[in-house]
């Protein structure tokens, strides 16, 4: 089993990133009125400011844009070193998430390698994390 990871509290803006992953749905707030994409959720579109927002899903794939190796130990239990990764997401303009890349040794990941969403569920909550695509 995997250590705990910090869990986010879930609210109205956050809820369906959080827990789109039990469907296995990777979900990012929409602009029905300009069109773009906004994360973190927000109940506003953070380009136009309209209310006509809606979390959908999208691909889960992209690239890692850039990333570190953690050697230090920060919590009980976890292993080291980890892959923290910026991964910019395909078809989502302006879109990054902050996250782990999981299943690869990490002298085998690389700045521009492709990844999928996997997610890690802990508690009702469904971590995006992502694994290369070989």
């Amino acid at each position: 089993m995997n250590p705990p990871r910090p869990k986010p509290k879930l609210d109205q803006e956050n809820r369906a990133f959080w827990t789109g992953g039990a469907e296995g749905k990777l979900l990012i707030v929409h602009c029905h009125d300009c069109g773009q994409y906004t994360h973190p959720p927000k109940l506003l579109c953070r380009h136009c400011q309209s209310e006509n927002v809606v979390p959908e899903p999208v691909g889960g794939t992209g690239a890692i844009d850039t990333m570190t190796i953690n050697y230090q130990p920060w919590a009980k239990d976890l292993e080291v070193p980890y892959v923290i990764a910026r991964v910019r997401l395909d078809g989502v303009p302006g879109v990054y998430l902050t996250t782990n890349i999981v299943g690869s040794p990490v002298d085998e990941v690389q700045f521009d390698d492709k990844v999928r969403v996997v997610f890690e569920e802990q508690d009702g909550v469904f971590y995006p994390l992502f694994e290369k695509v070989a």
